[in-house]
């Protein structure tokens, strides 16, 4: 694949992030009945980095749990015939709690219905919200994020890869195209 556009470098990243920081402190009504999920694997540490921020803001440490999302995939048997998965635990509460699932991207909005899946299994939430770094559009089901580093049009040949220096080492995000 072939770079086509830098969206974000690392500073810009951490802009987007402390912006989308701020906006979950003033959009949540009561932060002591937040939980952020970070779907694996990028959200991880997208919703580890917003944690930090709300911190060092605010004196809260919001409760953080992975979700994996793989069993509740409604594209699963296309990915694997027999699928390895570990699932992880969800070490949170979500009964009368604001659930905020973190991502990477939101494209055809399947991810993002699966977590609310994995979450419903688990409990019964207040609120679950969206928060997403880029959304690209092309959706396929009714999901709209509540909060948005930067909205990217692409084309559905383009690719938006965004790198975190936890997974890939080094930090940005970057439109690719075949």
């Amino acid at each position: 694949m072939e770079k086509k556009a830098q969206i974000f470098n690392e500073t810009e990243v951490e802009r987007a992030l402390m912006r989308l920081s701020y906006e979950i402190i003033e959009k949540s009504e009561d932060l002591d009945k937040v939980v952020l999920a970070g779907i694996k694997t990028r959200g991880v540490p997208i919703a580890e980095r917003i944690r930090e921020n709300i911190r060092r803001n605010t004196g809260k440490t919001l409760p953080l749990s992975v979700l994996d999302i793989t069993f509740y995939r409604d594209d699963l048997s296309r990915k694997t015939d027999l699928p390895e998965v570990k699932p992880l635990p969800f070490s949170s509460k979500v009964d009368d709690m604001e659930v905020i699932l973190v991502d990477d991207v939101l494209y055809t909005g399947r991810t993002a219905r699966a977590a609310i899946d994995a979450v419903f299994s688990l409990g019964r939430p207040r609120r679950i919200s969206l928060c997403v770094l880029i959304d690209r559009g092309h959706r396929e089901l009714p999901i709209r994020p509540d909060y948005i580093g930067k909205n990217v049009p692409t084309s559905q040949k383009e690719v938006v890869k965004v790198s975190l220096r936890e997974t890939d080492g080094n930090t940005g995000v970057e439109i690719l195209e075949n």
